[in-house]
C-alpha cells in the first residue's frame, strides 16, 4: 500500500510538473508567434487548433463530457468568449512590448483577482493577513509595470501593455467566479471544453481580415511550431492535466506548482529570447510571489480549522 501511495505521488507530481513547464513556455512561444502574426491572428490560429482537437474530443469521449444544455450555451458563450477569448487576446496585444517574463508574473496575479472579486460579488470576508498578501502582490505588478524593463517608465506602449495583462489577469480571474454556478452541472473539463468552443465563435468576425491568409501561408517552421505548441500542449493538455488535478487535490494544494511558472517562463525567456532581467523585475517578482504565497498559507489554515 506504501508503495502503491507513493507511486500515486510521484505520478501526481511529475503530471503537475508536465503542467507548469508547457504553460511557462507558452510566455516566450507566444512572443515568437508574434514575430510572425499580428496578436489578433495568433489567437485565431492557436484556438482554431484548440477547437480542432476539442471537437475531437468531444466525440470520442462523448460518456466522459456532461451534455450541454440550451439554457446554458449563451452564458457559456459569454463565460467563454470573455474569460478565454479575450483573455488571450489582451495578453497576446501584451507580450507585443512586455517580456515573456513580466507577463507571466502579472497573470500569477489571477488568485489575488479571484479573492478581491470574491469579496466584491461573493461578499467573502478578508482577513488582515489576505489583506498584506494582496497588497503586495499589486506593487510588485505595479514595480514590474513600470520599471520591471530598461527604459521601460519612457515607453507609454509598455505600460498601456502591461495594463492589458492586468486586465487579461481580471478576466481570467471572472471566469473562475463566474464559472462558479455552472461547475454544479458540469464537471470542470466538460465546461472548459464548452467555454472554449463556444467562445471561439466570438474570434470568427476577426477572421475577416486580409493580413490572416498572407500571414499563415508565410509562416516559418518556427512560428508554426510555436502555435502548434500553444495550441495543443500549452492549453489542451495543460487544462486538462489541471482539471485531472482538481479532483485529485483542492485548489490550495495545487496553486504552490503555480508560483514556479513566472520563475520557468523569466529562465526560458532568458535563453531563448535573451530577455533583460533586471533588478526592479526581480524585486518586483519576489514580491508578487511573496504575495501569493502569504495569500495561499492563509487559505490552507483557514481549510485546516474547517476540517
Amino acid at each position: 500500500m506504501i508503495g502503491n501511495k507513493s507511486f500515486s505521488e510521484l505520478k501526481f507530481v511529475s503530471m503537475m510538473l508536465i503542467a507548469i513547464v508547457v504553460w511557462a513556455f507558452a510566455f516566450p512561444f507566444i512572443r515568437i508567434g508574434l514575430d510572425e502574426l499580428s496578436f489578433t491572428n495568433l489567437t485565431i490560429m492557436r484556438f482554431f487548433i484548440v477547437c480542432c482537437i476539442l471537437l475531437i474530443l468531444l466525440i470520442i469521449q462523448t460518456k466522459k463530457i456532461s451534455k450541454l444544455q440550451k439554457k446554458d450555451i449563451i452564458p457559456i458563450f459569454i463565460l467563454g468568449f470573455f474569460g478565454v477569448i479575450v483573455y488571450h487576446l489582451g495578453l497576446n496585444y501584451g507580450e507585443l512590448y512586455v517580456s515573456p517574463g513580466a507577463a507571466s508574473l502579472i497573470i500569477a496575479t489571477i488568485p489575488i483577482q479571484i479573492l478581491i472579486l470574491a469579496v466584491i460579488f461573493l461578499k467573502e470576508k478578508i482577513t488582515s493577513i489576505k489583506l498584506i498578501g494582496i497588497i503586495l502582490a499589486l506593487i510588485g505588478v505595479l514595480i514590474i509595470s513600470i520599471w520591471g524593463t530598461k527604459n521601460a517608465v519612457f515607453e507609454i506602449k509598455y505600460i498601456t501593455a502591461a495594463i492589458a495583462i492586468f486586465i487579461s489577469a481580471a478576466v481570467g480571474a471572472f471566469y473562475t467566479i463566474a464559472g462558479k454556478k455552472l461547475l454544479t452541472r458540469y464537471s470542470g473539463l466538460s465546461l472548459t471544453v464548452y467555454a472554449m468552443l463556444l467562445g471561439s465563435i466570438g474570434l470568427l468576425p476577426l477572421t475577416i481580415n486580409s493580413s490572416l491568409i498572407s500571414q499563415v501561408t508565410n509562416l516559418s517552421i518556427k512560428g508554426w511550431f510555436a502555435i502548434m505548441f500553444l495550441g495543443i500542449f500549452s492549453t489542451v493538455i495543460g487544462y486538462v492535466i489541471w482539471y485531472i488535478a482538481l479532483e485529485k487535490k483542492t485548489a490550495s494544494e495545487i496553486s504552490i506548482y503555480l508560483y514556479l511558472i513566472p520563475v520557468l517562463s523569466t529562465i526560458i525567456s532568458y535563453f531563448l529570447l535573451n530577455e533583460e532581467i533586471t533588478a526592479m523585475f526581480i524585486l518586483g517578482g519576489i514580491l508578487v510571489i511573496s504575495g501569493l504565497v502569504i495569500v495561499n498559507m492563509k487559505t490552507k489554515i483557514v481549510e485546516k480549522q474547517k476540517t
